[in-house]
């Protein structure tokens, strides 16, 4: 009990964080939300075009977010690993995409480079699978079948 209540809360952080991090500076001092989704699938890649705030990279965060509090309800170890993928998925792509677009990738403290909403994002998708790997889900169902009774 101990150990599923303690990997819900480390999801339900993670989720957390996952929803706030588009909300902080990913590259360049340019914020998550302004990426658009199409963007990480295009063959376009990365443009400088604003992002509608639900057709941006908030709305997989967000479904990540609802598959982490479904596993929480659910004591689903396998969703809430899902969750902590998606995350972690859709962070490795923007990265490897805005990578393409630029060229490089640097780190800078004067807000240039990669900024700490990326880093946000990365966080929160590994606190999400720990959560995952910390729960013990649901109790196994037996198997066996009950033993006849005799009638007394």
């Amino acid at each position: 009990m101990i150990r599923n209540a303690l990997g819900s809360l480390m999801g339900l952080i993670g989720a957390a964080a996952a929803v706030w991090s588009p909300f902080r500076a990913w590259y360049d001092g340019r914020l998550g939300r302004d990426y658009r989704v199409q963007e990480l699938f295009g063959s376009t890649g990365i443009t400088d075009h604003r992002a509608t705030l639900l057709g941006s990279i908030l709305l997989p965060y967000l479904v990540a977010a609802v598959l982490t509090l479904c596993a929480v309800l659910l004591r689903s170890r396998l969703l809430m690993a899902l969750a902590g993928v998606v995350v972690l998925g859709f962070s490795i792509l923007w990265t490897v995409r805005q990578g393409q677009a630029v060229g490089s990738l640097t780190v800078g403290d004067d807000g240039r480079g990669l900024g700490d909403g990326l880093a946000s994002a990365f966080g929160a998708g590994a606190l999400i699978l720990l959560g995952a790997v910390v729960m013990r889900g649901r109790p196994a169902r037996s198997t066996r079948p009950l033993p006849p009774t005799t009638p007394a």
